[in-house]
């Protein structure tokens, strides 16, 4: 079980988008931020996490996304979200089981937050509800 502390000052409410092309991940992780009040939009690949950012009238409170999916990296979508528009300071978990190197400096570029895969579900967490109050992980 994991120590780290939840913000005090977020209030249980906030619209996730998750990218994840392992469905059963993608279902656990969205059933745990559903969990914690968040309301849930998922996308399977990288395409359709684009579309879902590209489409959406209401905007996202965060995003939580894959780096390697089928059709566009994690990274690419937020390196063209970052880059002109006006979700451009959406807080971003980015999830990967290949933290290389390369990974982590393109996410500290884009000013983004990296969980190695496999991280534990109450960091998780918490590193949501820290990233709805713009807090660090």
């Amino acid at each position: 079980m994991s120590d780290r502390v939840r913000s005090e000052s977020w209030d249980g409410a906030g619209r996730v988008l998750l990218a994840d092309d392992d469905r059963e991940l993608r279902h656990l992780l969205a059933t745990e931020l559903r969990k914690d009040g968040f309301v849930v939009t998922e996308a399977s690949s990288g395409v359709e996490l684009r579309h879902r950012l590209d489409d959406g009238d209401d905007p996202f409170d965060l995003i939580v996304t894959d780096v390697r999916m089928p059709g566009m990296t994690g990274l690419t979508v937020i390196d063209g979200l970052r880059n002109g528009n006006p979700r451009s300071k959406t807080p971003v978990i980015l999830i990967t089981a290949f933290g290389d190197a390369h990974t982590h400096a393109e996410a500290k570029r884009l000013k983004v937050v990296v969980l190695d895969k496999p991280f534990d579900l109450d960091d998780f967490r918490s590193c949501a509800a820290n990233m709805m109050t713009l807090a660090e992980c």
